[in-house]
């Protein structure tokens, strides 16, 4: 399974409206400032979201980015899959299938890609976006009132840059656009 930098970002944003569900709706440039995400690229994926019925949009001065559904109704597994497409190494469950009926030098290698694709699967689809918050609060998240510490400004701008450092951590994880 690949999860692209886009899949990320769009991980990132669906966390932050989890975590400021009941706020409301909230502008892209606060999810963007907040995440350290790239503005434009971020709307695209909202846009994507938005058409996915997973968040809609709200016009006027508190308008807007809100979940559509309750966190506890938005899957991993659907955000991936919208994003970055099927979550087996390659192509979907079926092709894998195929594989393995058709390949027998290779079956076994097909046969673990299968067991790796369904764990992960198996993961995702029994994750929610709820599920992930509950793991515990964002550091100087405050879970009641869905803001920060006064003065945090600044250690989110400095968090922005080792958040960046982290992600070239996982190279795993980012498909690149060659592969």
């Amino acid at each position: 399974m690949k999860v692209s930098q886009k899949g990320l970002y769009a991980l990132q944003a669906m966390m932050l409206l989890t975590r400021r569900y009941a706020q409301g709706a909230i502008r892209i440039r606060d999810i963007a400032y907040e995440e350290n995400l790239p503005e434009k690229f971020l709307e695209l994926i909202l846009l994507e979201l938005k058409n996915a019925r997973m968040v809609e949009s709200v016009r006027g001065a508190k308008g807007g980015y809100r979940l559509r559904r309750a966190p506890s109704e938005i899957r991993l597994s659907e955000i991936i899959r919208l994003i970055d497409g099927p979550l087996a190494p390659f192509g979907d469950a079926d092709q894998l299938r195929t594989l393995i009926d058709r390949d027998a030098d290779h079956r076994a290698l097909y046969q673990v890609f299968l067991e790796v694709r369904d764990a992960a699967a198996r993961i995702l689809e029994n994750t929610t976006l709820a599920d992930l918050i509950s793991r515990g609060p964002a550091a100087g998240f405050h879970p009641k009132t869905g803001e920060r510490k006064s003065g945090e400004r600044k250690s989110i701008r400095k968090s922005a840059k080792k958040k960046k450092a982290e992600l070239s951590v996982l190279p795993m994880l980012a498909r690149s656009e060659g592969a």
